[in-house]
């Protein structure tokens, strides 16, 4: 019985949701501990390019905004 439950745990979209939106919030505070100054590098796609921490801290805000905005929806249906 606890395996049926855990895999129609993973299959739950805003159970898939939150675990994103908690990523996006780990990555914002990785990258918000970091310098400045310091190169990062951020995945799109299959690839690795090499950004700055601005430009990363951004990106990840905006895909969490947006997961934020999916969870909204299924949440109110």
């Amino acid at each position: 019985m606890a395996s049926a439950s855990s895999s129609t745990a993973s299959t739950d979209p805003k159970f898939e949701l939150t675990k994103q939106i908690r990523t996006h919030e780990v990555a914002i505070a990785e990258l918000g501990s970091l310098s400045s100054s310091r190169t990062v590098y951020q995945k799109n796609g299959h690839l690795f390019f090499r950004t700055t921490v601005q430009k990363a801290t951004s990106s990840e805000q905006k895909q969490l905004d947006q997961a934020k905005t999916n969870l909204a929806k299924l949440n109110s249906q």
